[in-house]
């Protein structure tokens, strides 16, 4: 085992506990079966830390993910994500992204949304800003509940979603992520995009 974790160096499991102590969250060993899970709580939000898998049959892809449910206010919708190979290919499509004023940041990624008067006002928080930044990969948006929760969530809630391919077991970058989510639903608070209420909601897969 010592060997093990020199070689490909802490666990998840290890790693993931180690964060619900440095966040105040609770780790939820699930078995084999069900995966573990952190969960953390914001004022009235709950975010969840999981992963899942993908399979194609041939071979499969697990991913990380970070979740969290909240009331929607206005349905604002939007997707970051940084640019790379396939994003002149979705241009090519006619999928424009939208500049939101900081050329450095418009650089680095693609940013798409339904309203883009709040896209700028989303991220000019500079907090936000520099937290996706340091982040090596990164896919970030607002997702409708259909689909993952069906009928559980009330009608108006929808969830803030990270994902990235890779189990993640940098707690810097853990750490970050949690961050981000904080400032992030603040911020959509603050642009008149979700209220402080709890959704009676939570992550259940």
């Amino acid at each position: 085992m010592g060997l093990l974790r020199e070689i490909f160096g802490p666990s998840q499991h290890e790693v993931w506990e180690a964060l619900c102590q440095e966040i105040g969250a609770d780790f939820i060993d699930g078995g084999f079966f069900k995966g573990t899970k952190v969960v953390a709580e914001i004022k009235e939000w709950v975010i969840t830390l999981d992963t899942y898998t993908v399979s194609t049959g041939k071979t499969s892809t697990t991913y990380t993910r970070m979740r969290a449910p909240y009331l929607n206010k206005d349905g604002f919708k939007f997707r970051i994500y940084r640019k790379g190979i396939f994003s002149n290919i979705g241009k090519l499509l006619g999928l424009q992204d939208i500049e939101v004023g900081y050329p450095e940041f418009d650089d680095q990624f693609i940013i798409k949304g339904n309203d883009s008067d709040k896209l700028i006002s989303l991220f000019s928080n500079s907090r936000i800003r520099k937290l996706i930044e340091i982040q090596p990969d990164i896919s970030l948006e607002v997702k409708d509940d259909e689909g993952w929760f069906g009928s559980e969530f009330p009608e108006g809630v929808d969830e803030l979603y990270f994902q990235v391919p890779g189990i993640i077991k940098d707690m810097d970058r853990l750490k970050t992520l949690y961050f981000l989510f904080a400032e992030v639903l603040n911020q959509l608070c603050l642009i008149d995009s979700a209220y402080e209420d709890s959704p009676d909601a939570t992550a259940q897969l």
